[in-house]
């Protein structure tokens, strides 16, 4: 399974970060540790929402859509 996913900082609450991995435990355990240089100045990281895909190129184009302007202006609304 592939996930794109949303991440909120509990610092910082109108941080967010999108991203995309095929383990999600352990890319969260990442951000947190510090291990993102995008990520790492905001920690800790807090799972908002996943969605998982069998196919990765699904999850990289959900992800790109997130990361747009129309796709922020979703997330805020609606995850």
């Amino acid at each position: 399974m592939h996930f794109a996913y949303l991440l909120r900082s509990e610092t910082d609450p109108e941080r967010t970060y999108v991203g995309l991995t095929d383990n999600l435990e352990r890319r969260l355990a990442e951000h947190n540790e510090g291990k993102s240089i995008h990520t790492n100045k905001f920690r800790p990281w807090k799972l908002m929402t996943s969605i998982a895909f069998d196919e990765r190129e699904n999850a990289e184009a959900f992800e790109r859509y997130l990361k747009s302007h129309s796709g922020r202006s979703f997330s805020k609304k609606h995850l």
